[in-house]
């Protein structure tokens, strides 16, 4: 499928490394030119920004840059964010605000920023990196949740406000994702447990015990990428101020 997105200008946060990398590169491969930014070196990439989006100063940072070599992007893909493992008990105001900063404003900062331009030029994609946690969150990690959450509700807001511009803003929330971390993580599970060694059989007992979903395996990265593509295209003008699940089935409802 051609998604007709030659040429067209696309920001994606925390490209670095990562699933933020693979959607930089599916991008790159479908005809865009990508600006990759990072939180705190500047990449090697010809197009590339960086600075703290968790602040407003850095905001401002990665926006002078930006109008310094003249790139007003096309496409925002707010795949910057991050937590850890926290709980209810361990969550204080400064965590509160940390995973505010860090999954909430560092995505609104920059869509408020470029969709004005977006909105003159009659085309552009926000899409913000949520999880299915904002739609079935557990006990723990409870701001970071919060935060997510507060980005779905953000996407439906901001794109009532550019109804009929031209301009859409989606959230793509993936469900467990297959990293070398998760695996790492898994493997130790299944030594504990008992379980195979081997990793197909590992992970259809993750996707069946632990995080049930339909397909019984976890997402990859590529697929992220690809619905992410898929949503900065043209192909994709009918769809805005959606949260959209990939997650093999593990959030269910009509």
């Amino acid at each position: 499928m051609k998604l007709n997105i030659d040429g067209k200008l696309a920001l994606i946060t925390g490209a670095d490394k990562r699933t933020g990398e693979i959607i930089a590169q599916t991008m790159s491969r479908e005809g865009c030119l990508t600006i990759v930014h990072s939180q705190e070196t500047l990449p090697t990439s010809e197009h590339a920004v960086v600075g703290d989006l968790r602040t407003e100063a850095g905001r401002q940072d990665v926006l002078s840059q930006l109008s310094a070599n003249s790139w007003s992007p096309d496409i925002l893909i707010n795949n910057y964010g991050t937590t850890d493992n926290h709980t209810w008990d361990q969550s204080d105001e400064a965590k509160w605000v940390e995973m505010f900063q860090t999954n909430t404003l560092s995505a609104l900062r920059l869509a408020q920023a470029l969709a004005p331009p977006m909105k003159t030029r009659g085309w552009g994609r926000i899409i913000h990196l949520g999880t299915i946690g904002s739609h079935q969150p557990a006990a723990e990690r409870p701001a970071y949740y919060a935060a997510k959450g507060a980005l779905s509700n953000a996407t439906v807001s901001h794109a009532q406000a550019l109804k009929g511009t031209g301009v859409t803003v989606n959230t793509v929330a993936p469900g467990l994702i297959r990293t070398e971390d998760t695996e790492t993580i898994f493997r130790k599970i299944a030594r504990k447990r008992g379980w195979t060694d081997q990793w197909n059989e590992i992970e259809a007992l993750v996707c069946s015990e632990l995080f049930p979903n339909l397909s019984g395996r976890m997402v990859t990265r590529q697929e992220v990428a690809d619905l992410v593509a898929f949503i900065s295209s043209p192909l994709a003008g009918s769809i805005t101020g959606q949260t959209l699940r990939i997650d093999g089935g593990a959030v269910l409802y009509v």
